[in-house]
């Protein structure tokens, strides 16, 4: 059973928490919910082509990809950049991850993941698989 499609369905649940996480000013947690729905649109896009992936790096999910944007490859970077800071204390020589985050960050992060989602979900939509 190919679950792509429930994959694409979190990854957008994902991106909507990450807007709400900005609107409420909890902006690690945007950056956060932003990452995740980027991953999980890569691996229902992979899914859908018959390949299970396994890691976090929005990256490297990018990078298993066939002929990419360059931009799809320098939002992959950004986001990876909030799959561990958000949510731990040691990421930081002292504070909470919520000291260091800002609306701006929050806007950046939502921005890379709608551009990820949405490659995803347009090459779904292709093989027939979009939710």
């Amino acid at each position: 059973m190919n679950r792509a499609r429930d994959w694409l369905k979190q990854a957008k649940r994902d991106l909507e928490h990450a807007r709400r996480s900005r609107e409420l000013g909890d902006y690690e947690w945007a950056c956060f919910a932003a990452q995740q729905a980027s991953e999980k649109a890569l691996k229902a896009l992979h899914l859908a082509r018959g390949r299970e992936v396994w890691g976090h790096s929005v990256l490297k999910l990018v990078e298993a990809l066939p002929s990419v944007p360059a931009e799809l490859i320098e939002h992959a970077k950004q986001l990876d950049k909030h799959y561990v800071p958000p949510r731990y204390p040691n990421s930081y020589p002292e504070g909470a991850p919520a000291d260091f985050y800002t609306q701006k960050d929050a806007e950046e992060a939502i921005r890379a993941a709608e551009e990820v989602v949405r490659y995803c979900e347009g090459h779904l939509a292709e093989s027939g698989e979009g939710a």
